[in-house]
């Protein structure tokens, strides 16, 4: 049977809203229950978790790093203690803002308005530096020929992977190269974004799926360690699209690995923006932050991080600021928290 032009356009009009719609049709993603999702072990991991195959992000035994990681592992003084920190981090308006730019209400990255679209946060870079460095800059060996660099910064982002070429982070990109020119400085080389976890199509139209997305994602890439003896993880986000929600799930989830969560409060317009007390998920911290003076503060406190580098954090955020008039809102955030840091530590 024969179908004009118009009834092929109009069928297929038909699908594409049916699509929509079934795609915006709102899910409580966080309310499925444990045994609902297959989550039935905890040691070290969920069952259903070591059993599932995902596609290869890694393979630390085919690399040099991945060598020098196993020998190193044998010969720790750390005993059953892992032995590196991986930060995970979202990208828009927590590495660097969005500017609440949106299309027809549909938020293109974020909310934050206070830095305009694809500005870095002040201090960013060496924060994630330091907090992959952790309180030393190498884990204790005995042969220092085994010691490796931090791991490199996973990116879980609700950005869409069928418009990866457009929004991939690019090693050229500024991003990129502001990460690694943060370790080269800290002397630490080939140092910055390491695997890069994506959204999809479905995430950007049904904006309340995009936490859920992240924490599947954060499953993925914990087949890089299924023994959870090599690495923890400490995830840094922000408080505009669920991060929150995909961050107390890892808590919930998997607390043996998941050391702690950073959120990064935005808002959508300019002026005073409260900043919530921390709280605790089984047993692990939640830190809510204005600025990456104010995340490093937390993170000092908690261990994460030596004094040193927060002394680095303080000086980057400084000189990120060092064109803006005092005035500006963005300094008196950040003269908060270093008077907060001050208040706390004796420099």
């Amino acid at each position: 049977m024969a179908y004009s032009r118009f009834e092929c356009k109009v069928t297929a009009s038909l699908f594409i809203i049916w699509g929509i719609l079934l795609l915006s049709t709102p899910v409580d993603c966080f309310a499925v229950s444990r045994k609902q999702r297959g989550l039935f072990s905890r040691a070290p991991f969920p069952r259903a978790l070591r059993k599932t195959r995902f596609p290869t992000l890694f393979t630390l035994e085919s690399t040099d790093t991945g060598t020098r990681v196993y020998a190193a592992l044998s010969d720790s003084s750390n005993g059953d203690k892992p032995l590196f920190t991986q930060v995970i981090s979202d990208v828009d308006d927590t590495l660097k803002s969005s500017g609440g730019v949106n299309v027809a209400g549909v938020a293109l990255g974020g909310i934050d308005v206070q830095y305009p679209r694809g500005e870095m946060y002040p201090g960013v870079a060496e924060f994630m530096l330091q907090m992959s460095l952790g309180v030393a800059s190498s884990p204790t060996v005995s042969n220092p020929a085994l010691a490796v660099a931090p791991p490199k910064i996973a990116i879980l982002t609700a950005r869409a992977e069928e418009f990866k070429i457009a929004l991939q982070l690019k090693d050229d990109s500024p991003l990129v190269m502001a990460l690694r020119q943060a370790g080269e400085t800290a002397g630490v080389s080939n140092w910055g974004v390491g695997p890069v976890l994506y959204g999809s199509v479905a995430e950007w139209i049904a904006q309340d799926r995009k936490g859920f997305r992240k924490f599947t994602n954060f499953e993925r890439l914990l087949q890089q360690d299924p023994t959870g003896i090599i690495f923890q993880y400490v995830y840094v986000g922000d408080t505009g699209e669920l991060d929150q929600e995909a961050g107390e799930t890892m808590l919930r989830e998997y607390p043996e690995v998941v050391k702690a969560v950073f959120l990064h409060v935005v808002a959508d317009k300019i002026g005073s923006v409260t900043v919530p007390p921390p709280k605790i998920i089984n047993g692990r911290p939640v830190i809510f932050f204005r600025t990456y003076v104010g995340a490093a503060v937390a993170a000092v406190q908690l261990g994460f991080m030596s004094m040193d580098g927060l002394d680095s954090v303080i000086a980057a955020s400084c000189q990120r600021l060092a064109d803006v008039p005092r005035e500006s809102d963005k300094w008196a955030d950040l003269e908060r928290d270093i008077a907060r840091a001050q208040a706390t530590f004796v420099f």
